[in-house]
């Protein structure tokens, strides 16, 4: 009887090391994005100091972080890649466009290429195949620095060229074309 109790123990003390490890796991990624230095648990309760450092690829710190026995669910993977995505800056000419029949042609449908119907109020960018659909922006000047996100194509965008889109043909005549340092986010 006194065995069980033994291995039962055993078992318990086992989650409660999994537990802390999971915790702390966390925070060293929390401490990681804030470039500081995290005590870090391993599955036995040693304590393990690790210098976090924002340069740091965070997917090799989480591999490096997580006991081999554990696996971390899915949705907090994607918060944690969500938290590292990192913004880079692109010298891009950027054209304002309509969707009339001028600027698109036999597409002036108002449906833009990845099936997105055009709103009131709606702000997005047409890009080269190389930048997906969903592709997170900012363009200085262009819907108040807000991010926008790709989803139209265009047959003359190659390379770092955007089209910002604009509800009528005068605000993007008035747009024209302009040379800027765009972020663009990757993951």
């Amino acid at each position: 009887m006194e065995k069980r109790r033994g291995k039962s123990s055993d078992r318990i003390s086992l989650k409660v090391a999994a537990a802390v490890c999971v915790v702390s796991l966390i925070a060293g990624v929390a401490y990681t994005k804030a470039d500081r230095t995290a005590i870090l648990l391993t599955s036995d309760a040693r304590p393990q100091t690790q210098v976090a450092s924002a340069d740091a690829h965070p997917q090799a710190a989480l591999e490096a972080a997580t006991p081999r026995h554990e696996v971390l669910p899915a949705a907090e993977k994607a918060i944690v890649q969500e938290q590292h995505s990192e913004w880079r800056t692109v010298r891009m000419r950027v054209t304002g466009y309509c969707p009339c029949s001028k600027c698109c042609g036999e597409y002036s449908d108002g449906i833009t290429a990845n099936g997105h119907k055009i709103r009131p109020g709606d702000t997005f960018v047409a890009a080269d195949r190389r930048y997906a659909f969903g592709t997170e922006m900012v363009i200085p000047g262009y819907s108040n620095s807000q991010v926008v996100k790709v989803l139209d194509r265009g047959g003359a965008i190659r390379g770092d060229k955007l089209d910002a889109f604009f509800h009528t043909h005068q605000a993007a005549l008035e747009w024209g074309v302009k040379y800027l340092d765009v972020q663009v986010r990757t993951k």
